[in-house]
């Protein structure tokens, strides 16, 4: 089932954050995330943070991916993650140890 990109982003992320945000806080990064197709968000997981907010600003690590892709990134995102690496789909730049702590941001509910 497809998840709405934007309300994720904008809305269920946010809450999740909210709920966990000492434990996020240890994520210890930021994080920019360009779904084509979809937007930008600025991902804040840091001892700042936690905050999510539309558009782009400085992070530690950059991540693009397509809005096709990225549902499946959502769908399982172990198994998917390195698969559309490899294949070119999932782009990232910067701090890779911190760019494979995103899948920790998604399991907050």
């Amino acid at each position: 089932m497809a998840v709405d990109t934007k309300k994720l982003f904008n809305e269920d992320l946010p809450a999740a954050l909210a709920k966990n945000a000492e434990d996020a806080k240890g994520i210890g990064g930021k994080f920019q995330l360009n779904v084509t197709g979809s937007g930008e968000w600025f991902i804040d997981a840091s001892p700042t943070g936690p905050s999510i907010k539309a558009g782009s600003d400085t992070a530690d690590v950059t991540i693009t991916i397509a809005e096709e892709d990225f549902q499946k990134l959502l769908e399982n995102p172990q198994a998917n993650a390195m698969q559309l690496f490899f294949q070119g789909k999932l782009k990232f730049t910067g701090n890779q140890m911190l760019a494979m702590k995103l899948n920790k941001l998604f399991a907050y509910k």
